[in-house]
């Protein structure tokens, strides 16, 4: 896997979590006390930064076959999930990930609970909502990071990628001081479960002892093969809509009121 497609895999991934945990953090913001969640975001960032410098030595130490077989099992596990999700909601079966709501519902469930001063922290409510947030989708990117880069053998560049995906996120959060609705996060989340499931299952082939025709120029055609498979399932998905209802279930006779 060449140095720039490890980038911009790892930089994809990461920004659809950076969205997520921006959005948390100006909900804490907004509703709370901007130091608090400051304070709260930076400590996540500390922990999620150990975390990295201690696992990712360890990872890349890891023989290259073993990893590539769990690595494989584990980007299947979790692109098919987005996958699944994308595929929904771009058929209409599922509603699309609004970002808009989701800040406006944390903004009133943040708004309403009271105030409390914990040391150095004026608000102990907008700390931790911003240090449980940053931290839950930080430990996604930390697992994209070690996952890519520990198969690449160079976890400082999934690092990187890693750290200019929120810094570009959590940049233009500041900026706009609202939820990033303009981001077409729905659309990031199917590429991202494309490249996931795709990667997925060439690494976990690869781990298993099989061999790719023109080895990583493989993932040129799987990608593509993935994501058109993924297109025809939205498709017929959007073409047979009685499929997504569910039926009536009959009332036994005996049960049935005169």
């Amino acid at each position: 896997m060449g140095s720039g497609a490890l980038f911009l895999a790892v930089f994809l991934a990461c920004a659809v979590e950076a969205v997520e945990a921006t959005t948390i953090v100006l909900a804490a913001g907004t509703a709370r006390d901007w130091r608090s969640a400051a304070i709260g975001m930076a400590g996540a960032l500390a922990v999620l930064a150990v975390v990295v410098a201690a696992l990712g030595p360890a990872v890349s130490e890891l023989p290259l076959r073993g990893l590539r077989l769990v690595v494989g099992a584990l980007l299947l596990i979790f692109g098919l999930q987005w996958l699944r999700k994308a595929i929904l909601r771009a058929s209409g079966r599922k509603a699309r990930h609004d970002e808009d709501k989701i800040f406006a519902e944390q903004l009133a469930t943040a708004a309403a609970q009271p105030r409390r001063r914990a040391g150095l922290v004026p608000d102990w409510y907008g700390f931790t909502l911003s240090f449980k947030g940053v931290l839950l989708e930080g430990l996604e990117v930390v697992f994209i990071v070690l996952t890519f880069g520990g198969n690449a053998r160079d976890v400082g560049l999934a690092a990187v990628a890693a750290g200019c995906a929120v810094l570009v996120v959590a940049t233009a959060g500041v900026a706009v001081r609202s939820p990033l609705s303009r981001v077409p996060e729905n659309t990031m989340k199917f590429a991202v479960g494309i490249m996931l499931t795709a990667f997925g299952m060439f690494w976990g082939a690869e781990g298993a002892g099989a061999h790719w025709p023109g080895s990583d120029a493989a993932l040129l055609v799987l990608v593509p093969a993935v994501g058109v498979f993924a297109l025809l399932l939205v498709a017929l998905m959007r073409e047979s809509p009685a499929a997504g209802r569910v039926a009536p279930v009959p009332v036994p006779a005996a049960t049935e009121r005169s």
